[in-house]
């Protein structure tokens, strides 16, 4: 008797330690999986205001460009780039972000070269063929360097792309409006990304006018992902 009361204790104290380890596992996995949803969480918070961040600085570098159209044809840059509008960069988590790749991809949807003809092509994106955007990087370099060294501690890479407005009729959308009855004179749009850890991509874009006293925004619109 007192072998089998002695063999069903084991039995019931091992099945009291796997229990205990499976509920240990459980404790720690889910402890792991809302540690990582709220470090994604705040990475994706983090890159919308980087990205809002970097379009507010662009837009008020605009007001010192006399003639807007330098800046569409990539003539004039903001004051925050970090090196040639072109080319790779690489993020502090050790990913690469081909810039020039970027600005295909908003110019005709592929990472390679775009043609005149792809950039004119009507699509529902880009419905005003050779009125279509060309979009051309004006601002752009690591979030920490927006400011002064060590007022910001991010690893979120930003930029700003900048092109001619929607409402432009003149034909060519490497000049800022041909005459003062172009609807689309003095009125340009920009684009603001963020790219951060793990892919985290926000952005935001402005449609910016010139004024008589100051620059100011007619629209704004969240691009990132619901």
């Amino acid at each position: 008797m007192r072998n089998t009361e002695t063999g069903m204790a084991l039995i019931v104290c091992t099945l009291a330690m796997l229990l205990l380890m499976a509920l240990g596992a459980a404790l720690v996995l889910a402890t792991s999986t809302e540690t990582l949803i709220a470090g994604n969480f705040r990475t994706a918070h983090e890159g919308r205001y980087a990205a809002a961040a970097a379009l507010e600085r662009a837009i008020a570098d605009l007001p010192a460009v006399p003639d807007w159209s330098l800046i569409l044809d990539g003539r004039a840059q903001s004051g925050f780039v970090d090196g040639p509008p072109r080319g790779v960069r690489t993020l502090a988590d050790g990913r690469a972000l081909d810039l020039t790749q970027i600005v295909n991809l908003a110019n005709c949807g592929r990472v390679t070269v775009c043609t005149d003809g792809q950039m004119d092509g009507v699509t529902i994106e880009r419905p005003w063929g050779a009125n279509n955007p060309r979009w051309r990087l004006y601002a752009y370099g690591p979030l920490g360097a927006l400011l002064a060294p060590g007022v910001i501690t991010s690893l979120q890479y930003v930029l700003v792309l900048v092109a001619d407005d929607q409402a432009e009729t003149d034909g060519n959308p490497l000049v800022d409006g041909s005459d003062q009855r172009n609807p689309g004179s003095g009125v340009v749009v920009l684009r603001g990304e963020s790219f951060g850890p793990k892919g985290a991509h926000r952005g935001f874009e402005a449609t910016v006018a010139r004024g008589l006293l100051a620059t100011r925004v007619v629209s704004w619109r969240d691009l990132s992902p619901p």
